[in-house]
């Protein structure tokens, strides 16, 4: 045989795997179908000299391209980012953990589950569940692949576990969110007094933290107020998803500076957290963001 045809035969006795875990989180056999050959042909202009462990390879090739299919199917306009903030006091994303029977229960009814739950579930939360829950791979492992401290991994597959047990919300409720906050932003950058007050809940909430700041405001008319003040022409505001819900992230001269997250209750924001610090930004904001 040739090195080729051994490379081949060797990435053969990984197909059914790869497929099966590819197949769990695209939801589609054709689309499995093609990160199988997408991972085949990656693996093909590697070689497979310096790879030590071929199935621990394929695992993390495969999981990106999945992730990267996962990521193309949400976009609108620009790609959300996703954040982790768990150090900040805002609302609880996971609920009480299950006991071993209800998460045997669980993972067992993980094909179905998962094809109700795929446009609710961030992809990365899909991934990092379906790797661990269903592959059983190690919170470290995934982490790598993810680029994620293991801390925040577990949070994720936690809260796509608490979603699949408790339902998730209504299926257009999320983009409806998102045009919320884009709606907010559009206003502040007029300096649109009135549009503000139109998007913001009368009781709004407005926590901001930072390293020399940590301020709390109320009201509609005095949160958007603050919004015109901090409007900056020369900012750039990027979609991101911040511990579940719907945020940005805000750049200037290519710099992160801020990240934002906004609940939203029965069409208005009724909560913003601000966490300004560029320099911790900066380790773990994507550099394709800036």
């Amino acid at each position: 045989m040739t090195e080729e045809e051994q490379l081949a035969a060797q990435f053969d006795s990984h197909r059914c795997y790869l497929h099966a875990l590819a197949y769990r989180m695209v939801g589609s056999a054709a689309d499995a179908d093609d990160a199988v050959q997408e991972a085949w042909l990656r693996l093909a202009r590697t070689g497979g000299d310096e790879i030590e462990h071929l199935r621990g390879w394929l695992t993390t090739v495969i999981t990106r391209i999945c992730l990267d299919a996962l990521r193309k199917r949400r976009v609108r306009g620009e790609q959300p980012l996703e954040f982790e903030l768990g150090s900040l006091p805002w609302e609880a994303v996971t609920g009480p953990r299950m006991d071993p029977e209800e998460e045997a229960v669980l993972a067992e009814s993980v094909g179905l589950a998962l094809y109700v739950v795929m446009d609710a579930l961030t992809p990365a939360e899909r991934v990092s569940f379906v790797l661990h829950d269903v592959f059983e791979i190690p919170f470290e492992s995934i982490a790598a692949i993810l680029g994620r401290s293991t801390a925040a991994t577990k949070m994720l597959a936690s809260r796509a576990r608490g979603r699949l047990r408790l339902g998730v919300p209504p299926a257009g409720s999320q983009s409806a969110a998102r045009d919320i906050v884009e709606a907010f932003f559009a206003a502040a950058g007029r300096g649109d007094v009135a549009a503000l007050l139109a998007v913001l809940a009368p009781d709004v909430e407005m926590r901001a933290r930072g390293p020399e700041i940590n301020v709390v405001v109320r009201g509609a008319s005095v949160v958007a107020g603050r919004a015109t003040m901090f409007a900056r022409p020369d900012a750039r505001v990027h979609p991101a998803i911040v511990d579940g819900v719907p945020g940005v992230l805000v750049t200037v001269e290519r710099r992160p500076v801020t990240v934002m997250a906004f609940t939203v209750t029965s069409g208005v924001i009724t909560a913003i957290r601000t966490l300004t610090a560029p320099s911790w930004l900066a380790q773990i904001v994507p550099s394709w963001v800036t």
